[in-house]
C-alpha cells in the first residue's frame, strides 16, 4: 500500500509539473509590416499580454512588410499550416490592399481569430513646415495637387483612403493625388522627419512621441470628434467632411481544427484582459474592440464589401 501511495504521489507530481508546459508553448506572431508601425505595436503588445495572461511561455515575432501586409500574409499561409500557436496581425489596411490588388493569397486562406482595437489617423508635417493646418495643405493641393506629397502606408490602406477621401471632399481629382506608400510606420516617420514628404499620416500611437517632442506638428485627425487626451483638431473642425477609423486584429494559421481555433481565440481574449494590454491601449489612445467567433467572420466580410464600395466611389479600383 505504501509503495502504491508513493507511485500515486509521484504520478501526481509528474502531472502537476507537466501542466505548465501548455502555458510554455511558443507562440509565433507574423507582423505584415516593418518595425515601428501600428501592426508592430499591436503584435508585440499582444505577445506581451499573452505571456502576462499565462497562456504563452514565449513569443517570437517576424516582421515582413510590403503590399499592405499581404506579402507577410502569403508567407504566413504557406509556412504555418496547421500550427495552433501561429498568428498574423491583420486589419483594415490589409483588407484594403486585398480589395485593391487582388493578391493570390487572401484572408480567406487563413483562420479568423479576433478583432482587438481601433484607432484614428493623424496628419503631421515637419516642425519647420510652412503648413500650419489641414486647411493650408488642402489649399496648396487645390492649386497644385502634385506639390503636396502625402506619405503613409501601402496603397489601399486606411492612410491612402483617408487622403483620397480628403481630395474628393475638397474637389481635387483623386487620380492626381501625389501619394507615396511606405512598408511601415517607421519608414513613413523617417520620410516626414527628413522632409521627403509634405504631409505624413499614420496612427496617433506611432506619431505622438514626435508631436510631443516638437519634431512634428499634428494638423488633423480622422476622428468624428475630438479624441480624449489627443490635442489635435478633427478634419471636420477644419471644413473637411472626412472621418475614418482603422482596426486591427489577428488571424490564425490555415488548417487548424475548430477546437484549436476556439482555444486560440480564448487565449487572445484572455490576453485582452491583461494589465499590459490595457497599458498598450492607453499609451496609444486606442479604443478597445475585442470581437471573436462568427461575429468577427461577418465583420471582416462586411469590411471587404465596405472598402470595395468606398474605393470604387473614390475611383481607386
Amino acid at each position: 500500500m505504501r509503495r502504491l501511495a508513493l507511485k500515486t504521489l509521484a504520478a501526481s507530481l509528474i502531472m502537476a509539473l507537466a501542466m505548465p508546459s501548455q502555458a510554455a508553448d511558443n507562440f509565433k506572431i507574423m507582423i505584415g509590416a516593418n518595425p515601428g508601425g501600428g501592426y508592430d505595436q499591436v503584435g508585440r503588445g499582444l505577445g506581451k499580454a499573452l505571456q502576462e495572461a499565462g497562456v504563452a511561455g514565449s513569443v517570437t515575432y517576424e516582421n515582413k512588410g510590403g503590399a499592405g501586409g499581404t506579402i507577410g500574409l502569403a508567407q504566413f499561409a504557406n509556412s504555418s499550416k496547421g500550427d495552433p500557436h501561429a498568428m498574423i496581425v491583420v486589419g483594415a489596411i490589409m483588407v484594403g490592399a486585398i480589395v485593391q490588388n487582388n493578391p493570390p493569397i487572401k484572408l480567406s486562406d487563413a483562420t479568423p481569430i479576433a478583432r482587438l482595437m481601433a484607432e484614428y489617423n493623424v496628419f503631421v508635417v515637419p516642425a519647420n513646415s510652412p503648413i500650419k493646418s489641414m486647411k493650408d495643405a488642402v489649399e496648396q493641393m487645390k492649386k497644385d495637387p502634385a506639390s503636396v506629397k502625402w506619405g503613409g502606408g501601402s496603397k489601399g490602406s486606411i492612410d491612402h483612403l483617408s487622403v483620397a477621401m480628403i481630395a474628393r471632399d475638397v474637389g481635387v481629382d483623386v487620380n492626381k493625388v501625389n501619394y507615396v506608400p511606405f512598408k511601415g510606420g517607421g519608414e513613413a516617420t523617417a520620410a516626414v522627419l527628413g522632409g521627403h514628404v509634405t504631409v505624413g499620416t499614420s496612427g496617433w500611437g506611432e506619431l505622438q512621441e514626435f508631436v510631443s517632442s516638437g519634431k512634428m506638428r499634428a494638423i488633423g485627425i480622422t476622428a468624428p470628434a475630438r479624441v480624449k487626451g489627443v490635442d489635435v483638431p478633427t478634419l471636420k473642425e477644419q471644413g473637411v467632411n472626412v472621418d475614418i477609423a482603422n482596426w486591427r486584429g489577428v488571424y490564425g494559421a490555415p488548417g487548424i481544427s475548430a477546437e484549436q481555433r476556439k482555444a486560440l481565440t480564448d487565449s487572445v481574449m484572455k490576453a485582452t484582459k491583461a494589465k499590459s494590454w490595457a497599458e498598450t491601449l492607453a499609451k496609444n489612445s486606442w479604443a478597445t474592440l475585442p470581437l471573436g467567433g462568427p461575429e468577427f467572420d461577418k465583420y471582416v466580410d462586411d469590411e471587404h464589401a465596405r472598402l470595395r464600395a468606398l474605393m470604387s466611389k473614390l475611383g481607386m479600383l
